[in-house]
């Protein structure tokens, strides 16, 4: 019978959550919906000092934005500090585990006396082992690694067959002096109490394995499956940092990503199916698998992600990016654009979502074009508008108030008969249009322009435009 798959992700509230998190998670909850499995998620809070409520509510936030929710109710890990120390207790009792009394100040004189060196990372050298009776003094417990095991081997689903010498280890803490448990032993705790079969997580963590899977034969635990994904390096192939990309997911969603792009991307980095680079969430669950991650650093790529997020906008709604923007841009967005009818902020956000990589320049854009432009690039004036512009524009204020149906066709044909009457190229007008309409010439067409902001607010940014020039003339 196939053992029901269970699998975890177990951030820590020290911070908010950065983008490798987040690819672990994405995989852990792909693979878990692949095989019809558990996906849960685990906040380590053992850390009172550095755990603060804000990064569990920002946490929480953020899988509630990308639709990563947890199949069973989120376990909290202080809540278990009890158990935790009953089992410390236990390994005790059997002999597993002792008291050791030696300060970390007292371990590192002792090694570096002995091995000749001022090196600050040493291993304990077992001193309180072989102990029988208590003293009186404060102490840590540590985990007596049985001294029969010479390696310590597991078979990685991802880099295959890993194999750790117990030379490389030495009798590690368990808990500390004060009594809390250490990351290493709850994480055994907890992922057992909660049945996880495949513990799926970042190689920074293949060190612990090994003191991992001894802790699970001290107590008789099923040993899961281990599956260590590959760390996302810059374009260099060096670890990534905030100099190459924010790091954070909450700047991600303020910067507007989409949850569906960005999943998309973060499932790609490290996974492929083939060629495919555009994945519904559907499919990403049914090809997921870890056969084909890959072993070798993911290089984050900024302009792919912003290519992926633009395929997403483009394909939604302008009804639901309105939605979306008020939910996670900007909870104002209909007040800041409420010179207009909806229909028309939707006619503009069809008309930008082409030309914007993210919702929130989309929510800038339209919440700017909302308005007459407050101040113009003086150098664009300079460029583009000359007093014989302005008296081209005279004459086209003048066509255009006679105008009776102000629609995108009509638009276009009555300015290109105008520009052929008066002898301009539609280009000499087009550009000034823009500059009047929404203070730059980067924008989407005129016609739709002049046809989406009206007729009379059209007129009156041209006015506006030939009286800026007027009075720097």
């Amino acid at each position: 019978m196939q053992q029901n798959i269970r699998v975890r992700f177990a951030p820590s509230p020290t911070g908010h959550l950065h983008i490798g998190g987040f690819r672990t998670a994405l995989f852990n909850y792909l693979f878990a919906r692949h095989h019809n499995g558990i996906y849960v998620l685990r906040i380590e809070d053992t850390d009172l000092e550095r755990s603060k409520q804000e990064y569990v509510d920002s946490i929480m936030a953020t899988f509630s934005w990308s639709g990563i929710v947890s199949d069973e109710p989120v376990v909290i890990q202080s809540a278990y500090i009890d158990e935790h120390k009953a089992l410390v207790n236990r390994l005790l009792q059997e002999g597993k585990a002792y008291r050791c009394y030696c300060t970390q100040e007292e371990v590192i004189f002792r090694y570096q006396k002995t091995h000749d060196t001022t090196d600050l990372f040493v291993k304990y050298d077992g001193m309180c082992r072989s102990l029988v009776d208590p003293i009186d003094k404060p102490y840590a417990v540590r985990f007596a690694i049985p001294e029969e095991i010479e390696s310590v081997v597991f078979n990685d689903c991802i880099r295959g067959e890993v194999s750790i010498g117990v030379d490389q280890l030495d009798d590690f803490i368990i808990a500390r002096s004060d009594g809390t448990p250490m990351y290493n032993f709850v994480v055994v705790a907890d992922d057992a109490r909660m049945q996880i079969t495949h513990v799926i997580r970042g190689e920074e963590h293949i060190i612990n394995t090994p003191k991992q899977i001894l802790l699970y034969q001290a107590f008789g635990y099923a040993v899961p499956q281990f599956a260590h994904i590959p760390l996302i390096l810059d374009k260099k192939g060096n670890k990534l940092s905030k100099r190459d990309a924010a790091t954070s997911i909450v700047e991600y969603i303020e910067a507007g990503y989409l949850p569906d792009a960005f999943i998309n991307y973060f499932a790609r980095l490290g996974w492929s199916h083939g060629d495919q680079e555009i994945f519904s969430r559907e499919e990403l669950i049914a090809y997921f698998s870890l056969d084909n991650v890959g072993k070798k650093g993911a290089i984050f790529d900024q302009d792919k992600l912003d290519w992926i997020n633009g395929v997403y906008m483009r394909a939604m709604s302008a009804a639901l990016l309105c939605a979306y923007i008020e939910r996670w841009i900007d909870i104002d967005f209909k007040q800041k654009t409420a010179v207009w009818q909806i229909d028309t902020v939707y006619q503009l956000i069809d008309l930008y979502k082409e030309r914007v990589k993210t919702v929130k320049e989309l929510a800038n854009v339209i919440i700017a074009v909302a308005h007459a432009p407050v101040s113009i690039n003086p150098s664009d004036i300079a460029t583009h508008v000359s007093q014989e512009t302005v008296v081209q524009l005279h004459n086209l204020i003048k066509m255009l108030e006679q105008m009776t149906d102000f629609t995108v066709d009509i638009i276009k044909e009555q300015i290109k008969q105008w520009c052929k009457v008066h002898g301009l190229a539609l280009v000499a007008i087009a550009q000034p249009v823009r500059i009047a309409l929404v203070g730059t010439i980067s924008s989407p067409g005129i016609f739709d322009l002049l046809a989406i902001i009206g007729k009379q607010e059209s007129i009156k940014r041209l006015q506006l435009l030939i009286a800026q020039v007027n009075k720097t003339s």
